[in-house]
Order: C-alpha cells, then structure tokens, then sequence
C-alpha cells in the first residue's frame, strides 16, 4: 500500500504544483523541488519505519484529500462564529484559517518597534532578510518524509519577529482554525525568530469550526537567539474526526530558554514532533505535555532534545490520562555530544490508564557521549491507587469524586508548569471537565465547545 501511496501524493505534489506556487511566494517555491525530492527518497513512514513504530499514519494518506489553495476569503465570518475565550487572559490575537494567515486582530501600535506578524508567504517578501536566513534551517526534512511533505504542499503560515531587547507587555494567542464542508488535508509553514534578549509568550489553540473531516501536518520553526526566553503553549482541541501532525523545531543559542508545553484535549490521531537543539553554552530548554485520551484517540508525543555544547540543561515531563480504548505513545531521547560536557538532562514519562482496554507504550531513550553529564530519566505505566481511593472514600468522598481528584492531581503537575497563570486556570477547568465528560456537544456532531 505504501507504494501506491508515495505514487499518489508524488502525483498530488505534480498536478497541484503550478496552483501551490501561485498562491505562494519565491522563496516558499525555492524549497519545493527538494522537498519532492526528499520525499521521493524516503516515502511515507510505516510502522516498519522505528520512528512511526506506534502510529500507523498510512491509513490517514489512504484517504481522498482536497488540498485547501484558494484564495483565503471565506464564505463565512469567523469572528461571528468563534471566540477562544481565555477569562483575565489579555492577549492580541492572530487567525490562521485552513493553514494560511488569515489576520492580526491586536494592536500592532502596542507591540514593542520593530515586531512583526503576518503571513510566512507575504513576510518572505516584504522582510526577506529576516525570513531567508532561518527557513527550512532548523526542521530536518531529508530524514522525515512528512516534514517533506509540507515543504512540497506549503503555500503560507505565520511569521513572527520579535526584536532585539523586546519584552511583550501580553502573550500573543495563535489560533489556528480549520472549517469546510469538504476533507481538507492542509499544511501550514510558520517560522518564529526570537531576537537576543527578547522576552515572549505564545499560546496557540487549535479547533475544528465544522463536522468534515480534516487532516492538518504542520510545521513550525523556532529561533531562540542568544540571552532571549521564549514560551510556547499548545492547546490541542480538534473534534475527533481530525487528525493532525505537528513538528516543532527549535534552534536555542548562548543563555537562551525555549519553554514548551502541549496540552492535547480532543482529536482523533495526534502525533506531535518536537526536536530542540541547545547549540551554544548555557541554553535551556523545558518541555512538557499532558494528553487526556478516551474513545479510539490516540497521541503520540515524540521528542528528541540534542545537547551540542557544554553546560546546557534540558527537562522532560510528559503525562497521559487513558479511558475507553485510547492510545498514547512516548518516544523520548536525549542526544550528548561529546563536546557537551556538564549536561544536565532529566525526561519522565508517567501514564494512567483508567481501563483495561487502554494502552500507552513509552521509549526513554539516552545517547550520550560526553563523560562529565548528569542525565536522567524514567517511565512509568499503571492504574488508579487503590490505597489512596481507600483512603479517600474513608473520609467521606464517594468513590467517582475520589478517582476525578486523584485524575486531576495526576494531571496538575503538568499544568503546574504554565507560567501564565489565566491560562492555567482555564486549563485547569478544561481538564476538569474533560475528566468529567462535561465539554458539551453541537448539533450532534464530534464539535467539542468550550
């Protein structure tokens, strides 16, 4: 089948080529060829491939797709229809709609000067010296086809600047919608470069608007230059008739943190890619992630953090909930180059299963080759305490409220490290009503409203 696959989306990338470029910019087009050409080499990843060993992404291809490249006027008023509420959160706000920049709803004559967001496909133009030295530089598309792939299909995504010395007064809140009334199979290209001693935060929400089918692989580019301190939230809430692919690639220089935490509520098969390089001394990177799984959803989360210079630290921290017939998958490495002396590494990955028909396979994994390092890491699988539900239920608390408080307190170690404390809240209410099965449902459909 995998055969006949690679033959289809080669196909795919052909016929739709002239309309890609057309709706793209230069520079996007001047990656095209050798990301079909990477593509061509590699082919699409079975579950023979030990990167994909846990998440079969060949039944998604084999599906008929429409590729979303039209002109982004919609035959609808997103505004009219969505609000991603976050209660005290004062953010400005940016509107991705099917894979392209749709608008910059915040006031850009409050961001500190020389900020700049808009659309990838526009910014290449406009800000080519900005664009040019870090596109397709940071996410390795020779080795993954599905990164490949992107960068054959890309027409447009998000581009973000933040100047030297800027410190964002409010996060800017992403929000990257999906709607049609037809499959969608989109791709989105958003490159970030954090400049030296810039200081922001970025929450980004994912949410389906209509019942059709969509399919999204997105990739992301990070630039943490020296000194500068990034923070990067996803919330994953799609219906669960999607299914998306995110690879997050992030370059971290001298003294820089990159802080990333992804929170998957809703979707149906979610695999996220993040590969972090902590290139110069002193950078510092903390990822973590919660994933609340029920039904036949199933997430993958697979990191590979790479220390390539000396005195760098890295912390891992990933959590599922399992319920029904779901599946999570961890596959989390550690890579010490030998010049990377004094490393300080730590990952964990901790999974509750809540039923005997839910499953999680976790693979911690340490590759090192320096010899003066502190390096740790562990994984652990298993059901509610007993004792502790025991001794709950002694004290008066029935037995559903005791396994919701147990649940929650699993899962709030991992919220517990969102710095931005209105959105902890709100998190924090929408994994208490995700345990509880509260998040209400429209018209009958998968829709999962806040």
């Amino acid at each position: 089948m995998s055969t006949d696959l690679n033959q289809k989306y080669n196909q795919l990338i052909t016929d739709n080529l002239a309309n890609i470029q057309e709706h793209s910019s230069d520079l996007l087009n001047s990656f095209r060829k050798n990301a079909q050409e990477a593509f061509q080499k590699n082919g699409l990843p079975s579950i023979k491939n030990e990167d994909y060993k846990y998440t079969n992404v060949l039944p998604l291809y084999n599906q008929d797709w429409n590729l979303p490249l039209l002109e982004k006027e919609l035959p609808m008023n997103v505004n009219d229809i969505f609000r991603c509420d976050v209660p005290n959160l004062d953010t400005d706000l940016v509107l991705t709609v099917n894979g392209r920049f749709y608008e910059f709803q915040g006031n850009a004559d409050n961001l500190p000067k020389g900020t700049i967001i808009g659309g990838l496909a526009e910014m290449s133009e406009q800000h080519p010296e900005l664009v040019k030295p870090y596109l397709f530089q940071q996410a390795e598309q020779n080795t993954d086809s599905l990164v490949a792939l992107n960068g054959a299909f890309a027409v447009d995504g998000l581009f973000m600047y933040i100047p030297r010395n800027a410190v964002f007064e409010k996060p800017i809140q992403i929000v990257n919608l999906l709607l049609g009334d037809k499959p969608l199979l989109t791709h989105k290209r958003n490159l970030i470069v954090a400049d030296e001693n810039a200081h922001s935060q970025i929450v980004i929400c994912d949410h389906t608007l209509s019942a059709e089918r969509f399919f999204d692989n997105s990739v992301t580019e990070v630039v943490v230059k020296q000194n500068a301190q990034l923070e990067y939230y996803n919330i994953q809430n799609q219906h669960n008739g999607s299914s998306q692919i995110t690879s997050l690639f992030a370059n971290v220089h001298r003294d820089a943190t990159f802080h990333t935490s992804t929170i998957s509520l809703h979707g149906g098969l979610i695999r996220n890619n993040l590969r972090i390089s902590l290139l110069e001394e002193g950078g510092h990177a903390d990822a973590s992630g919660l994933s609340l799984t029920d039904r036949e959803q199933h997430v993958d989360n697979h990191t590979y953090i790479d220390h390539k210079a000396p005195n760098c630290t890295s912390n891992q921290f990933f959590k599922s909930v399992l319920d029904d017939k779901s599946s999570t998958a961890f596959t989390g490495r550690i890579m010490v180059q030998q010049d990377a002396q004094q490393t300080n590494a730590y990952q964990s990955n901790k999974s509750l299963l809540l039923t005997n028909d839910a499953s999680s396979n976790s693979r911690p994994q340490l590759e090192i080759y320096a010899d003066d390092v502190k390096c740790s890491h562990g994984a652990t699988t298993g059901q509610i305490d007993e004792e502790a539900l025991f001794y709950m239920r002694q004290r008066g608390i029935n037995q559903r409220e005791a396994r919701l408080l147990l649940m929650f307190a699993f899962a709030y170690e991992v919220i517990d490290k969102i710095k931005v404390a209105p959105l902890a809240l709100r998190i924090e209410d929408l994994v208490n009503k995700r345990l509880r099965g509260e998040l209400s449902r429209c018209n009958n459909c998968e829709i999962r409203c806040q």
